[in-house]
């Protein structure tokens, strides 16, 4: 009677079979999944659109709390009433579909993949995924209202602040996407460590340099001004310090 085939027999027989497809059907495979991700990005970008102008109405709450009451927003374009919304719309769909679009990606690479490196992969990209919406979260609840307030208030008192709607939104985006980002340093410094690119005692001994590097980064990624930089920076530092914790914990556990 024959014995059963070991896994790691299995997993080479995997890789094998990988090798020997052709590109052309992993163009084709790849194309299957980009095609469900644009079908269900258009098709919630259509959904959402009727709701549009509330979404818009949503973002801009943290500004018009800190406007003064004689101030409104303005629009300084003909087509901005109805592009910013439009674009603020894509930005929404876009975000809600970010873990289906991850999801496919992960579908496409993970028979490459041996089953060590999926158990590992796949609770790392769920973790990026949480951590990119935290990240928006926490800009849009507390680092949005905070600049805006300094903002405002170091404002002359014969000025009287109207902000373009199409320049508030660029401005948000930018700073969603700055904070989303940000929030996956933990994810990164663990890849990193996991991959041996770097070692913990490597970051540890660097860690003096990394936190001027967070607060270098922050200077020229955030808007002119000291707040913005330290609501970025420290959590920077922090998220570092989370992934270095973590890459300890799976360094003892070898």
């Amino acid at each position: 009677m024959s014995s059963l085939p070991t896994a790691s027999t299995s997993a080479k027989t995997e890789s094998a079979h990988l090798e020997e497809m052709p590109i052309t059907r992993h163009l084709v495979i790849l194309r299957k999944h980009l095609f469900k991700i644009v079908a269900v990005l258009v098709g919630l970008f259509f959904i959402l659109l009727p709701f549009a102008n509330q979404t818009y109405q949503l973002l801009s709450e943290p500004l018009r709390a800190q406007l003064p009451a004689t101030s409104t927003m303005i629009a300084t374009d003909v087509t901005a009433t109805f592009m910013a919304p439009f674009k603020l719309n894509f930005f929404v769909a876009l975000l809600v579909t970010m873990p289906f679009i991850l999801y496919q990606l992960w579908a496409f690479i993970k028979p490459a993949l041996y089953e060590k490196e999926k158990n590992l992969a796949f609770p790392l990209l769920l973790a990026s995924i949480a951590l990119f919406y935290i990240g928006i979260s926490f800009a849009y609840f507390l680092a949005l209202p905070s600049i805006l307030h300094f903002f405002i208030s170091m404002s002359p008192e014969t000025v009287a602040p109207m902000t373009d709607i199409n320049s508030y939104l660029s401005f948000c985006l930018k700073l969603f996407l700055v904070f989303g980002l940000t929030f996956e340093i933990p994810i990164i410094t663990l890849v990193l460590i996991l991959i041996g690119l770097v070692s913990t005692q490597t970051l540890v001994e660097k860690r003096r340099f990394i936190i001027v590097g967070c607060f270098f980064i922050a200077m020229f990624v955030t808007p002119p001004d000291a707040l913005s930089m330290i609501m970025l920076a420290i959590p920077m530092w922090l998220l570092f310090e989370l992934g270095l914790l973590a890459g300890k914990l799976i360094e003892k556990r070898r």
